[in-house]
């Protein structure tokens, strides 16, 4: 019972304040009775009752009590992470501590209330003299859209996937082995993962007596001191993982060079080493009796409380810098990457057998052989005829090759996508994860490239590149479950559906019972083509099992986030390599915005656009009313494909992109049958794809009207398709050359083959790709695999023959329609030629400020002898590629300007408070903010054309090389580019 003196003792405590003033430790009572709350808030500060114990945590815990939807009261606890603690996670008995404080609050007893009933008539007393200051209840803290203690429990995981991956792996199968030891059984694990458990014991005792033999005698390897930095079992399992990887990601025939597998395996260990070498050095060390070391080991852990204080307080570039000053090893030289990477494989090689499975062996002994096998291969490139080179190779027993398909959900896959945001962009090296290494650009290892990034970031002019790939990295995304599951069923059941590959080979054809040669070569050509084919299978199964295996890990998560990091032109990519909205249908299919936004009237229109887009077909080039009426008519369609995609009459599946129109039939289905379709909240990306992008800079640039007629920077009552009108100038000219005599024109024959086959989708591959510099060559290739499609040409010389008459056909149509795009392509060349003269690279800056260096140099050799073989490392030397050089700039340049443009228009999207995503020339929103994207690249298409980009370009290049003369500019005509903001099909 509460005795009178601690009454007026507390009154008087109110008298002398004049005010309940308002305490971190936020306590509420039951919201059906205000004034009880405040008492008990009262009584908690004065420490009154012991009764009620201290709940709050200052700024970092609120306990609140509200009324539940069923009556009773429900307690929460917030957390804010962002007070003393760093990585916040609410502990057990803070647990207890919540649950006991609410249940004496709810079980006081009534004689005690009748005691506060009386405390608050007398504090309502003088509440009426001096009123009461009233607290405002203090905000939650946000990190990133959600709460701190959520975004800590993330954050945590993240850097557990970052730096505990290979370790988690090797202590798996460390306590499965114990396991079968202990059970003296063998566990029931998938075959892949059966196969590790086999391989990774004998592995790990053979690299650790490697190790001990490093250490002792006088031949020891130079590479000894790297290959002693990790522990045998990590080392074990990198190497396995590794190898298995490029195997999966590889030509498709079960084998990898012996340079590409030794090199990553290397730098993967050299990596892991650096990570835990920093971890190790953070832990506490024992007391000794030497007080310099002693204080040696004081200063350290002063270090590392330092380190967690930064992290706490998410100075991560800080931390990075400690790192490195604290990291007093050398980076390990190429040659030692190679050779630990060798002896690694030698090893696995040594160590690791398979034997066929128990109902496939005969009544003879077991057939035990390596599971891999060091050879040599002649390779002959089909772009360098008649230039046959000869490589190690590491080839992969069939039983293994078969198993790879089914790996990918076993295999540690670095560079996950992200469970938070990424760290922003700060210089070369800092920003996206927060471990892993990462880099502002892929320079592919060219130091002009690399040093004059480090350049410019130190000069802080990268700031609106790194804004533009911080909000790219902001988007949040999430995985598409039920387009998911529809995957697994029909990947379950044997693929060859959507355009997933057909998860079987193709039999080889049976060898003919005939003596005739010709009948022989016939069938042996047949044989060499199944082969290829069944190896491209085997190829696209593993990369879709990667992408599953992705897909699978994410699906559950409430969202994550895909660094991004640029090519050496300037666009942007993701820096996960598998599952990301850059890939196929089947990527874009599963992944949708984490956000979902209401549609609006505007956004359902542009998700019937949408649906109508991915159906294509020539639909997506109808106007857009034309394109919301064919989804309309076809509702029973889009419903059927959404209540059953797999047992109804599959519509979807005729679409060019079945899984994207998969997901927006579902999207539209929901919204259509909700109670408000305009408030229905969407989650699928929708896309505004550039008219033939390339073609579009070239006419900004020329200020051509004629070529800006054709793709779309004029307005018009419906799309202009440049692809049908060069596929109809190229059908124009193939009938000319039909009408001739075959005798007196060649071309006549190849032309009465093609005539019935001339379509856009014949010739939009190349057209695409002309101002991106494709060759004759390349377009050659590119006709002969549509062609090769459709079966059209059975016999194999016609069809070569046709496919070089037809590439030669559309570069002259090209060149007829975009006469100011040719000219402009022309000059960049001839600039290049002259600058790759003086054995200078091209070198310009775009016009955010990125530098941007052509890699392009003639290639050293550099023989070293590793455990496995002789290896030959590639190099750059002094002398630049001039015909690399010329031919690669146009392209490059056009390129540098798209990605410019994307950045510009990712960072206006941001402020404008919208989530964006951008594929190159393609942009992504929610539907509901489509309009508003719209004006956003159109405005900022005519911002960035209004500079004076090639007289700049011009001007840097005199600047460089004053006594250089370079040809004057091309003529431009008087298109007005402010017409493109009036464009409704500009992108669409």
């Amino acid at each position: 019972m509460w005795k009178k003196a601690s009454k007026f003792e507390i009154l008087m405590k109110i008298r002398n304040s004049g005010e309940l003033k308002p305490s971190s430790n936020v306590f509420r009572w039951k919201e059906s009775s205000q004034d009880s709350a405040q008492i008990r808030q009262f009584l908690g500060q004065n420490s009154v009752n012991p009764r009620f114990p201290m709940l709050g945590y200052g700024r970092n815990g609120e306990l609140l009590c509200r009324n539940s939807e069923m009556g009773g009261s429900n307690f929460m606890f917030y957390a804010n992470p962002f007070g003393i603690s760093g990585f916040y996670a609410q502990s057990t008995s803070c647990s207890y501590a919540t649950a006991a404080a609410a249940e004496e609050i709810v079980t006081a007893s009534s004689e005690e209330d009748d005691e506060i009933r009386e405390l608050v008539d007398e504090i309502n007393k003088l509440e009426r003299v001096k009123p009461q200051l009233i607290r405002r209840k203090e905000p939650i803290n946000m990190v990133a859209g959600m709460t701190a203690g959520r975004y800590n429990v993330l954050r945590k995981r993240q850097i557990k996937v970052e730096t505990e991956a290979w370790n988690e792996a090797a202590r798996e199968y460390q306590e499965l082995l114990a396991d079968m030891c202990e059970q003296k059984l063998a566990p029931n694990l998938p075959y892949m993962k059966s196969l590790f458990l086999g391989w990774f014991e004998p592995l790990k005792d053979a690299i650790k007596a490697h190790q001990e033999a490093c250490k002792v005698g006088r031949n020891r390897p130079l590479y000894g001191e790297c290959f002693d930095e990790l522990p045998a079992d990590m080392m074990a399992v990198i190497t396995m993982h590794k190898l298995m990887g490029l195997l999966m990601t590889g030509s498709g025939n079960g084998g990898t060079t012996v340079i590409q597998a030794a090199t990553q395996i290397g730098e993967a260990v050299e990596q892991e080493a650096k990570i835990r070498k920093f971890l190790e050095k953070s832990k506490k060390k024992p007391a000794t009796n030497n007080n310099d070391e002693d204080d040696s080991a004081k200063a350290q852990q002063r270090l590392a409380k330092k380190v967690t204080t930064l992290m706490k307080k998410q100075k991560i570039s800080q931390v990075r810098e400690i790192v490195r000053g604290q990291d007093d090893s050398k980076p390990w030289s190429q040659d030692n990457q190679v050779k630990v990477g060798c002896k690694l494989i030698q090893l696995l090689a040594e160590t690791a057998y398979i034997q066929p499975p128990a109902d496939q062996l005969a009544d003879g002994p077991p057939d035990i052989r390596p599971a891999f096998i060091h050879t040599q291969k002649t390779v002959c490139k089909e772009s360098q005829k008649g230039l046959r080179r000869r490589y190690g190779v590491i080839e992969c027993d069939p039983l293994v090759r078969r198993g790879l398909e089914k790996t990918a959900r076993h295999m540690v896959i670095p560079y996950m996508p992200m469970l938070i945001p990424p760290l922003n962009w700060t210089g070369y090296d800092k920003g996206a994860y927060l471990y892993l290494p990462s880099y502002i650009m892929r320079t592919h290892g060219v130091k002009q490239q690399r040093d004059a990034i480090k350049r410019v970031a130190r000069d802080n002019n990268l700031c609106t590149v790194f804004e533009a790939l911080d909000t790219l990295g902001n988007t949040k995304w999430r995985v598409n479950k039920k387009v998911l599951s529809i995957i697994d069923r029909i990947w379950a059941s044997g693929g060859c559906l959507a355009d997933l590959v057909d998860r079987e080979d193709m039999p080889l054809p049976e060898e003919p019972d005939t003596d005739d040669a010709e009948e022989i070569k016939k069938w042996k050509w047949k044989v060499k083509h199944v082969k290829k084919d069944n190896a491209e299978r085997h190829s696209q199964r593993c990369d879709t099992e990667l992408k599953l295996a992705v897909a699978r890990k994410m699906k559950d998560e409430e969202g994550f986030y895909y660094p991004h990091n640029l090519d050496f032109r300037g666009r942007a990519y993701p820096m996960h390599p598998h599952l990301n909205h850059l890939g196929s249908d089947l990527c874009r299919g599963i992944l949708e915005f984490a956000e979902g936004r209401p549609l609006g009237k505007s956004g359902l229109n542009w998700l019937k656009v949408h649906v109508a887009n991915l159906y294509a077909g020539g639909v997506d080039k109808l106007s857009y009313e034309g394109r919301v009426a064919f989804t309309e008519n076809r509702l029973d369609d889009v419903f059927d494909s959404a209540d059953r995609p797999l047992e109804g009459r599959r519509w979807w599946l005729t679409a060019e992109d079945p899984f994207q129109c998969l997901a927006a039939c579902i999207n539209l289905t929901d919204a259509l049958r909700s109670s408000s379709p305009e408030d229905y909240l969407s989650h699928i990306p929708i896309h505004q794809d550039g008219s033939c992008n390339g073609l579009q800079h070239y006419a900004a640039l020329g200020r051509d009207k004629l070529g800006a007629e054709a793709v779309n920077l004029v307005a018009g009552g419906k799309p202009a398709d440049v692809y049908s009108g060069i596929a109809a100038r190229v059908f124009e000219i193939m009938r000319g050359d039909a009408e001739k005599d075959p005798s007196i024109e060649p071309n006549a024959f190849h032309a009465k083959l093609l005539l019935n086959q001339v379509d856009r989708k014949l010739v939009k591959q190349t057209v695409m790709t002309s101002v991106y510099g494709v060759t004759y060559i390349g377009a050659r290739d590119q006709i002969k695999r549509r062609l090769k499609e459709r079966d059209a040409i059975l016999d194999d010389n016609d069809l070569f023959a046709a496919s070089c008459y037809a590439a030669k056909t559309t570069m002259t149509a090209l060149e007829e329609m975009f006469e100011a795009a040719r000219s402009i392509m022309g000059w960049l060349g001839d600039c290049a030629k002259i600058i790759a003269s003086e054995n200078q690279p091209v070198r310009w800056s775009t016009p955010l400020g990125l530098p941007v260096v052509q890699p392009y140099r003639n290639h050293g050799r550099r023989l070293v002898k590793t455990s496995l073989q002789v290896l030959t490392l590639r190099c750059d030397t002094d002398k630049v590629m001039a015909k690399r050089q010329r031919t690669a700039f146009p392209p490059n340049f056009v390129h540098s300007l798209d990605g410019s443009h994307m950045m510009m228009t990712a960072i206006a999207c941001k402020k404008a408070g919208m989530n964006f995503a951008g594929v190159h020339d393609s942009y992504w929103t929610h539907a509901c903010d489509v309009d508003k994207m719209n004006q956003i690249l159109r405005e900022k298409f005519v911002e960035l054309y209004e500079q004076p980009i090639l007289e700049n370009l011009l001007e840097s290049f005199q600047e460089s090389f004053p006594t250089l003369q370079f040809p004057p500019l091309p003529e431009r005509g008087d298109f007005d580019l402010r017409e493109v903001l009036e464009s409704p099909y500009f992108f669409n």
